[in-house]
């Protein structure tokens, strides 16, 4: 599966199938959590919020392809992330595109 975040892919001509998403909701282990709070006193990379965003735009990927292949599409053009805060600790992450099939 190919995923761009381009609205074309350079020699193709594509066929648009349809939007496809995968989005996920995670939050920190309590312990991690609290270091990470005591860590925002001093400053620096939350690193146990880095993986979790990491680990949730992984899975909403492979939901958004899982979709994405459902449909039979060769490729998801113009690939978006976004997330947000849904409560202290825990995040959505969506990601979404368009499905297509080269003709």
């Amino acid at each position: 599966m190919i995923l761009v975040n381009t609205e074309n892919i350079s020699g193709k001509k594509l066929e648009m199938l349809g939007i496809v998403k995968g989005s996920t909701v995670q939050s920190r282990h309590v312990g991690k959590d609290l270091m990470s709070g005591l860590k925002t006193l001093v400053g620096g990379e939350l690193t146990a919020y880095s993986e979790m965003l990491n680990s949730a735009r992984a899975l909403a990927t492979k939901r958004m392809v899982a979709e994405a292949e459902e449909m039979e599409a060769d490729a998801v053009v113009n690939v978006r992330y976004a997330s947000s805060a849904v409560m202290q600790g825990a995040a959505e992450v969506i990601a979404y595109g368009t499905a297509v099939k080269f003709l």
